[in-house]
């Protein structure tokens, strides 16, 4: 994988009416992509978000069946954490839909954050150079217009795959993210906006305001799906 920028495409806004109908629709085009990408290719390479909204959707697709045997999974960021700690992307992933379909353990690839921020984007930028474009990337939007950890107002390195976060503003401070580039190199992009809190952002968003979600594009297909609770702002 190279870090060249891809060609802007404006996404797509879809609104739904809550967080429900959103997590039933982007399971079904997660499995969608899983399908047309094993078919062209031989595989399915997904970066997965961490957040409320994607964990229920990891529970839908654990109730599904798919070529689980050509899925390679990543994650988009972790905290810097031990292995085993509950609030590691890791092992939300793990408990909601990793240990109940049979993706290949090869084809399962954590960030080794429990290394440290330095020393574990290394090692990642080392897998992530073995990978030629995502099938797919998830993302959310944080309260605060950080996605995966990249957080406003902060200046990241361009060129490396994986980055060091030594100062993030919410704990943990220290954390390892996927650059934009990266996440940019992507067939399709599918962000996840759900909730009252999230509706100062998408306003800010949909103004103009710069923030690292504005920064990440697509290789094809952008679509954010965002229900009617952060849309309006109201519960």
């Amino acid at each position: 994988m190279t870090s060249a920028s891809p060609t802007f495409t404006k996404p797509v806004w879809q609104l739904f009416d809550n967080a429900t109908v959103l997590a039933e629709q982007a399971t079904q085009d997660i499995l969608n992509a899983a399908e047309s990408a094993i078919s062209q290719r031989g595989a399915f390479h997904l970066v997965l978000a961490g957040g409320t909204t994607p964990k229920v959707i990891y529970r839908l697709l654990a109730k599904t069946d798919s070529d689980w045997q050509h899925w390679h999974v990543y994650l988009g960021d972790e905290r810097c954490l031990s292995p085993d700690d509950a609030e590691r992307n890791s092992v939300m992933a793990s408990e909601c839909l990793l240990n109940d379909v049979s993706i290949p353990d090869s084809q399962v690839h954590f960030i080794p954050s429990e290394l440290g921020s330095d020393a574990a984007a290394a090692a990642y930028d080392k897998v992530l150079q073995n990978v030629g474009q995502f099938d797919m990337v998830l993302l959310g939007m944080g309260e605060d217009g950080h996605t995966a950890s990249l957080f406003p107002g902060h200046i990241y390195p361009e060129g490396p795959l994986a980055l060091p976060v030594l100062n993030a503003p919410k704990p943990p401070p220290e954390r390892v993210s996927l650059s934009s580039a990266c996440l940019s190199n992507n067939d399709q992009i599918l962000i996840l906006i759900t909730g009252q809190s999230k509706h100062d952002r998408v306003l800010d968003w949909i103004s103009g305001v710069d923030m690292p979600i504005t920064n990440i594009t697509t290789n094809n297909q952008a679509s954010v799906y965002c229900d009617k609770e952060a849309w309006t702002g109201d519960a």
